[in-house]
């Protein structure tokens, strides 16, 4: 499927797996294809999808041959660029990682159990195959903070991060708040409304939170953290009672994932937890309401940051996966032509859009100490015919730079000018054809 008319070559895409989030990854390629081809300077083009049944009815509307069960021959036909995985899971999704780099593509992953348990394997084979794993829809959704964690911060130091990481214990946790249920009561509801799985223990139990939580301590603290790491706590014996006096205290329960920097009797050190904590109404995370996601990072120079948005769900987590297919094909591997972005040209006759205010053109003839730099004019050889010159044909001038003293006296002054101007803080601008140059002072 070829999204895109460019000259360039295409940018082939494999996409594993085409559930909630595959099949909305697979949506927004077909809707918005051209305007990623735009932005990444080549056409799309998705080469196949694998899933576990082809028979399956499924809200899409693309050709029956791009499906495919057989995962393992799609990433390793050697001509992808870009693998896209988000069947989740240990297995197979690990191995099939690990046979696209091994066959020359980069991949774009949501897999946060697996990055927590073996992101160190995927990260050396990457690093092997010369080959980019993204993964900012792992942590959070929607929420940026994978990147302001590996690049933003990356010169800063990060003291602590907190982070409301699951939607599903949030919105259980706030509807007990709000409403007084209990936490069956609120887990149903939170069935009913599409927030929480048929089984809800990876949710309920802090395991997801648990692997986030590894994936951000690597970032933030920049060692190496897995989910047996991560001291872990889940929601289901937090009572009605409890958030009752809570609320009494000025204060709400949240699942918290909690990675910081700590001091032992052996020097520093990382902790990592995932648990109920009661945090104040006054703070920025006790106001995050339903089935949304934010991360407070407290830094040493940047101070406190705090991102904020959907965690879950088809769509927000498709946004993500594509922002980190964007990223990765405007960065290709070594041996690959680097695509440009594309900047759509102006049609023959159009008007150029104004700037929102007039900006004053600065003169640029006039050199340090107010020397004149004679014009490209001046310096051009100009070829004329003279009449009364020799026979054999024309030949050339240069006209001189200054044509009387009069007119060297008169520069003389101007620059002098120019200098004193200078000199008292304001800028000489070149004003409209046989007007008098003004002058505008800076703004401090």
């Amino acid at each position: 499927m070829n999204t895109a008319p460019s000259t360039a070559r295409p940018l082939k895409v494999a996409l594993l797996g085409c559930g909630v989030v595959g099949s909305e990854v697979a949506r927004l390629l077909t809707r918005d294809g051209d305007e990623l081809a735009r932005r990444i300077g080549a056409p799309i083009e998705l080469v196949g999808i694998a899933v576990r049944r082809l028979g399956r009815a499924r809200d899409l509307d693309l050709p029956a041959d791009l499906f495919t069960t057989d995962a393992q021959a799609l990433v390793t036909r050697g001509d992808l660029d870009v693998v896209v995985e988000v069947i989740g899971g240990i297995e197979p999704a690990r191995e099939l990682i690990l046979a696209a780099l091994e066959h020359g593509a980069s991949v774009v992953t949501a897999n946060k159990a697996l990055l927590a348990e073996d992101g160190a394997r995927l990260f050396e084979a990457a690093e092997k195959a010369e080959r980019d794993i993204a993964f900012e829809a792992a942590v959070a959704g929607a929420i940026p903070i994978i990147r302001p964690l590996q690049e933003s911060l990356a010169g800063d130091a990060v003291q602590r991060v907190l982070g409301i990481v699951n939607g599903t214990t949030n919105f259980i946790l706030d509807a007990m708040t709000t409403t007084g249920a209990g936490f069956s009561d609120a887990l149903d509801e939170a069935q009913r409304l599409g927030y929480a799985e048929a089984d809800p223990t990876a949710d309920v139990e802090g395991f997801d939170a648990a692997a986030k939580a590894a994936i951000i301590a690597s970032l933030a603290f920049h060692t190496r953290v897995t989910i047996g790491d991560v001291h872990r706590e889940g929601i289901t014996d937090v009572t009605a009672a409890d958030v009752r006096s809570a609320d009494e205290m000025g204060c709400v329960v949240k699942l918290l994932a909690i990675c910081e920097k700590i001091s032992t009797p052996d020097g520093d050190a990382v902790s990592a937890r995932v648990h109920p904590a009661m945090i104040a109404k006054s703070h920025p995370l006790a106001s995050v309401r339903g089935a949304f996601n934010a991360v407070f990072v407290e830094s040493e120079s940047a101070g406190q940051l705090m991102f904020y948005g959907p965690g879950a769900g088809g769509a927000p987590t498709a946004s993500a996966v594509l922002g980190d297919l964007v990223s990765v094909a405007r960065n290709p591997p070594p041996g690959r032509a680097r695509t440009r972005r594309h900047r759509p040209r102006r049609p023959r006759g159009a008007r150029r859009r104004p700037r929102p205010y007039p900006l004053p053109r600065v003169d640029r003839r006039r050199r340090p100490r107010g020397r004149a730099r004679v014009g490209r004019r001046r310096l051009r050889a100009v070829r004329r015919v003279d009449q009364d010159g020799p026979p054999g044909g024309p030949r050339l001038r240069r006209p001189a730079r200054h044509r009387d003293a009069r007119g060297r006296r008169r520069r003389a002054r101007r620059d002098r000018r120019g200098g004193a101007r200078a000199r008292h803080g304001a800028r000489r601008v070149v004003g409209h054809a046989g007007r008098r140059p003004q002058l505008m002072k800076e703004f401090h």
